[in-house]
């Protein structure tokens, strides 16, 4: 089984968001492998390791797509565990919306299945910077797939996905036939951590770098000239104000509720 995973570098939650840029684009000089993406690699390692690993012939191949600190996120997940990594980097995707971001994955993985059809495409539930939850669903309209999304269990048996997902007040279980893409939410495993001797055999793993011009995609496809929407304009939060103090003098109850009310809140 082929499985590629999704993994996108994206700002550290630590730190404040910064626009920068005439296209009011998101700052990464601060950036990791984003949280939600560690739960759809570690349901593709445990799949790959339940049908014996690399020795099958299993694969788990991480996908990012980003500047050249983006590699960083490949990296990283070859230290968790990922068996290979593709990194798709070029100057002409900065400022890539949903629409063209899925564009160019869809073509790199095209570009991965030829050298072999891949059978399982898994993301995270969103990226923990623009939260849209569109490419899944954008990259399986691409690449003609069935999509499961938001699954919050996952099985795989003969060519069958079956997944389970979880709303409010019920679960729906769903499945379909693989090839397919599938979207985790976090609540379907807690992932591994890389250890010391993940690390060290990271380093010998291959990271393959692509360009567009390596997956056929002309620039004019991507970027602000190929996105389906732009940020016109941008401007920094307000910084928060002094808040009210009330000090109880027999009437703290009323000054209370005069100032929800004031608020609207009432």
């Amino acid at each position: 089984m082929k499985i590629v995973v999704l993994v996108k570098h994206v700002p550290d939650a630590q730190f404040d968001r910064h626009i920068t840029g005439p296209g009011n684009t998101t700052d990464r000089d601060e950036s990791i492998l984003s949280e939600l993406d560690e739960y759809a690699l570690e349901a593709a390692l445990q799949l790959a390791e339940e049908r014996g690993g690399a020795k099958a012939g299993n694969e788990v191949i991480a996908l990012s797509m980003g500047p050249a600190g983006a590699v960083n996120a490949v990296k990283k997940s070859l230290q968790i565990g990922a068996f290979a990594g593709v990194h798709l980097s070029d100057d002409a995707l900065a400022g890539s919306d949903a629409a063209a971001t899925s564009l160019a994955l869809a073509a790199a993985i095209r570009h991965i299945a030829a050298d072999g059809p891949v059978d399982l495409i898994l993301t995270g539930m969103a990226s923990t910077d623009g939260e849209t939850s569109l490419v899944p669903a954008q990259l399986a309209e691409r690449l003609s797939l069935p999509q499961l999304t938001f699954a919050s269990s996952l099985e795989v048996s003969g060519r069958t996905v079956v997944a389970r997902r979880d709303g409010d007040a019920h679960s729906d279980t769903v499945e379909a036939q693989l090839p397919a893409l599938v979207s985790v939410t976090d609540q379907i495993n807690e992932p591994r951590y890389p250890n010391f001797k993940g690390i060290l055999a990271a380093k010998k793993k291959k990271i393959v770098s692509l360009t567009l011009a390596d997956i056929g995609v002309d620039a004019s496809q991507v970027g602000a000239a190929g996105s389906w929407t732009v940020v016109e304009t941008a401007e920094a939060r307000p910084p928060r104000t002094a808040g009210t103090i009330i000090t109880d003098e027999g009437d703290a109850g009323i000054q209370l509720v005069d100032f929800l009310a004031a608020q609207k809140l009432l």
